[in-house]
């Protein structure tokens, strides 16, 4: 059965990384697409080259798609029944809700995955702080490289939100061509698969790195579920969601895609480079680096076990040698396997 083409959208992406961009691209096929960015003078090059050359370089825009370096012409591009898309890393978003503060903006949701590290807080509990809970807002996420979205290659996501009428509307603004989208209830839980799975990225990077081999490597990635699980669930989300699209394949594709910036982390590591260098080369945010510290905390406060994630802030702040991660995590006491949280 054909479903009906969508009638086309008014669209605002905020922020002009490599997965704003993508995502800008692939739905300016079917929709009034303008992208935004902070930086006037990168986006004023942006407009001539028809290309994000810095950050998504070789793919060039299509006609759906314009730039916009003024602010207020972008959310108002949005306005009535359009749709805004916040594409900043988390720790950019409260700042950009500040300064959507006061303006009528329709539907709202976000494209970053992680913990702020300040007040370990969910993307939703930072829109909730900033905007309240009166704005139809949500989370747009699953395993998704931008090149690959860039370039019309298939794509799942999910649209996590509390408001059945802001999923549709994203299903029918988002969904079709090479995207497929999935809506969910469970914003807890699609936000901590998201933001967890960088960590274990940065985990699987350090023992490919270190020649520790594929059982290895499939080990960490199902023990890294456990550990995204038993935090999710602590927090509120449902089991079912971490082996869906913005759990497992999330965790798979970070975990084991040469396009990962948090594999590449911890390739990085295990090449004994410093953590300075490693960021610096890769030129982009790597949200594994901060959330692991935040993560770290947040399980300590809750009681949650998560000695991959213990590891991985250890040897980025701790000044932890990559091979004393591994031992560390082999050394532990044997326990039964299970993906359910840990009796309190």
């Amino acid at each position: 059965m054909q479903h009906p083409t969508p009638a086309r959208r008014r669209i605002a992406v905020l922020g002009a990384g490599a997965w704003g961009t993508a995502v800008a691209i692939a739905v300016a096929a079917r929709h009034d697409v303008l992208l935004w960015g902070r930086n006037t003078a990168a986006m004023e090059e942006i407009a001539a080259a028809r290309d994000n050359t810095h950050y998504l370089p070789g793919h060039p825009f299509p006609p759906g798609l314009r730039v916009e370096t003024d602010f207020d012409a972008a959310v108002a591009h949005a306005g009535g029944d359009g749709l805004l898309i916040a594409a900043c890393p988390v720790a950019g978003l409260r700042p950009l809700l500040h300064s959507l503060k006061g303006r009528p903006i329709p539907n709202l949701v976000w494209l970053c995955k992680g913990f702020e590290y300040e007040t370990g807080l969910l993307p939703h509990q930072i829109f909730r702080a900033v905007l309240g809970d009166t704005i139809p807002s949500g989370a747009l996420s699953g395993p998704s490289f931008a090149q690959e979205v860039a370039r019309g290659l298939p794509c799942a996501l999910t649209i996590a939100s509390a408001s059945a009428a802001l999923r549709d509307s994203v299903v029918a603004a988002v969904h079709g061509g090479m995207m497929r989208v999935y809506s969910s209830e469970d914003v807890i839980g699609v936000e901590v698969g998201g933001a967890v799975k960088n960590v274990m990225a940065i985990a699987t990077g350090i023992a490919d790195g270190l020649g520790l081999g594929l059982n290895a490597r499939a080990a960490l990635i199902t023990r890294g579920l456990a550990e995204i699980t038993r935090l999710g669930s602590t927090l509120g989300g449902n089991i079912e969601t971490f082996m869906g699209l913005t759990g497992m394949g999330d965790l798979i594709l970070t975990c084991t895609g040469d396009l990962s910036r948090n594999r590449r982390v911890g390739l990085g590591l295990a090449q004994g480079k410093a953590l300075g260098t490693i960021v610096n080369e890769l030129g982009h945010v790597a949200e594994g680096v901060p959330c692991a510290k935040a993560v770290r905390e947040l399980a300590a406060r809750l009681g949650v076990d998560m000695p991959i994630t213990n590891a991985v802030a250890a040897v980025l702040f701790d000044g932890q040698q990559p091979l004393d991660m591994v031992t560390r995590i082999l050394a532990r006491d044997p326990r039964d396997e299970t993906l359910t949280p840990a009796p309190k």
